[in-house]
């Protein structure tokens, strides 16, 4: 499946907060939650329709990072892949929701 790549400012702000979060709790821990919730993206381009539909009214997916409790939630709608949200895995969906 060819897509075009769209991560949404919002996505980009929880990625920037949560790697700061880990960064004060650790040195060069914040550096590599980036590059784990990067590379997870990155996965999603060849692959982005195997993993499931968690919500079908919003068509909303998500996967997770290695070492990490975060969804990356995004939708597949007209060859774009939409990254809507990066939050903790343990977050109630109303969090990310309002985003699609």
């Amino acid at each position: 499946m060819n897509c075009r790549l769209d991560i949404r400012p919002e996505a980009l702000a929880d990625i920037a907060q949560a790697a700061a979060w880990y960064e004060e709790r650790q040195a060069g821990l914040g550096e590599r939650f980036t590059s784990e919730v990067i590379a997870a993206i990155d996965g999603l381009w060849p692959n982005s329709l195997l993993y499931r539909l968690r919500h079908r009214r919003v068509g909303a997916r998500w996967c997770l990072p290695d070492n990490f409790p975060y969804r990356i939630v995004y939708r597949v709608t007209d060859k774009i892949i939409a990254v809507v949200a990066v939050v903790r895995a343990t977050r109630h969906d109303w969090r990310w929701k309002g985003r699609l």
